[in-house]
């Protein structure tokens, strides 16, 4: 176990500590992003950013009831009398500490960590580890914030991210697509300085930016994106509104949105939309092709709704399909997210130069069929992504030679054509599923469960849109 690692896992198991006083997995997170804020700072020399009098040093010197009073006041002065990104880091934030004696407990531990073997490895990997430690325990609800690493990078990998390229999120989480693409960046071009001193800037304040609803996510986000050195503009905001229509047009979109319906059930209030829908992902899908600038290209992450949905959700799949080259679909295997019974795949697509009949064919790897369920006992690697990229080629926009294996294979080809013919359904699978056959292996009964409500859901809100449509033509 490397230094970080072994950090992460002391500052989790400080969780334990905090159960008596009533503290959620993610309040704890929280909770810690704070006090990791001020000891960061101190490490790495940069708390002369803070107002003087409440730092680290200032919350380790006292004791007792005084301390807890006062890391209240210092949680209330850094909201509201600091510089723009430490009171984004710390806007309406509130402890959920109730006794000074945890507080201590925390602040003496987070003090006795080999910072120095912290600072060697990189800041922001062990917070990053952190992060992802919350999202693998299903009790903290954080996996809507967090998608699998292993995953990230397969997409980063294949859309080959470059210097110069504005890139977004447009639902940001805690930050793991933006940063990746950065970190994949840095590795091309020598930390940056490859670079000239403004194209540097650029890739440090301009290249990344996106938005999240969440504020305790986006606290989050902010403190992974400064302690992976980055200060793009991420905003607290909710991209289906109007805050969403002022996100610049992008080379590159990577993003995986929230999965369900939009809150209250009304509809996004987007009125750059072409089809209005409830459905919170195809709402993602429209923001997403519509942002991304002519031949830039995008990997979002989708439920397998968005394949079959009819109604909006065909017409959204047409006017994809004509607006960009949706050129390739991987069905990913269940499991590798915190809901049960959710099912996803990613797309990947390019902005073409004209606004029709730009999508000729689609390729579809399936990496579900005869897979095991992904979780703790059979954790997702890149390895299981690996046939998947050699198969996908190093072109980022699909245009590599591509081999379709047949109908015993995982990766097929389908026309325009032959897509039209099935209604422009892309739920499309070919291989035979032999755990159905054999009866092993069969979904747990809550991934069935959680499957039908997700149908059931899809259902309701096509018949609230054919109810809404009859109103209007009476």
């Amino acid at each position: 176990m490397n230094a970080t690692s072994d950090i992460v896992q002391k500052l989790w198991n400080l969780c334990h500590v905090l159960r008596d006083d009533g503290i959620t997995y993610l309040q704890y997170v929280t909770e810690l992003t704070y006090l990791l804020f001020l000891k960061m700072a101190q490490e790495t020399k940069t708390d002369g950013k803070l107002p003087e009098g409440y730092r680290w040093v200032d919350l380790e010197a006292r004791e007792g009831i005084d301390q807890l009073k006062f890391y209240r006041e210092l949680l209330l002065k850094l909201g509201s009398d600091s510089s723009p990104q430490i009171q984004a880091i710390f806007a309406n934030a509130q402890t959920s500490l109730k006794t000074p004696v945890i507080l201590a407990k925390l602040v003496n531990s987070i003090d006795a960590l080999d910072w120095y073997s912290a600072k060697e490895e990189g800041l922001g990997d062990l917070y990053e580890g952190l992060l992802e430690k919350n999202a693998s325990e299903k009790k903290s609800g954080a996996g809507q914030y967090f998608t699998p690493r292993p995953l990230i990078d397969c997409m980063i990998t294949l859309m080959r991210p470059q210097a110069g390229e504005p890139i977004q999120d447009p639902a940001a989480g805690t930050g793991g697509f933006l940063i990746a693409a950065d970190r994949y960046i840095k590795r091309q071009t020598d930390d940056l300085f490859e670079l000239s001193e403004a194209e540097q800037k650029y890739q440090r304040y301009q290249a990344f930016y996106g938005m999240e609803l969440v504020q305790d996510a986006h606290r989050l986000l902010l403190m992974n994106m400064m302690l992976h050195g980055i200060e793009g503009e991420v905003s607290l905001g909710d991209t289906l509104s109007g805050d969403g229509q002022r996100l610049p047009k992008a080379n590159l979109i990577l993003t995986n949105p929230p999965f369900g319906t939009k809150k209250g059930g009304g509809k996004p209030s987007r009125d750059d939309f072409t089809f209005a829908t409830s459905n919170k992902q195809l709402a993602f899908l429209q923001h997403i092709y519509r942002g991304l600038l002519p031949n830039g290209r995008a990997a979002v992450v989708v439920p397998d709704n968005v394949l079959f949905e009819d109604g909006q959700g065909k017409q959204i799949r047409a006017d994809l399909m004509d607006k960009c080259n949706l050129h390739t679909i991987l069905r990913l295997p269940t499991g590798i997210f915190y809901a049960q019974g959710v099912k996803t795949n990613v797309l990947f697509f390019s902005r073409g130069t004209t606004e029709k009949g730009n999508t000729k064919a689609v390729w579809f790897y399936d990496l579900r069929t005869n897979m095991p369920s992904f979780g703790k006992r059979i954790p997702l690697t890149h390895n299981h992504f690996k046939d998947f990229e050699s198969c996908y080629g190093d072109d980022p926009n699909g245009n590599s030679i591509r081999t379709d294996l047949g109908e015993n294979g995982r990766f097929r080809c389908f026309t325009r054509e032959e897509i039209n013919k099935r209604g422009d359904n892309l739920d499309i699978t070919w291989l035979r599923d032999e755990s159905k056959e054999s009866g092993d292996n069969l979904p747990e009964p809550e991934e069935i469960a959680a499957e039908m409500m997700m149908r059931l859901q899809i259902a309701l809100d096509e018949m609230s849109e054919l109810i809404e449509l009859l109103e209007k033509e009476d």
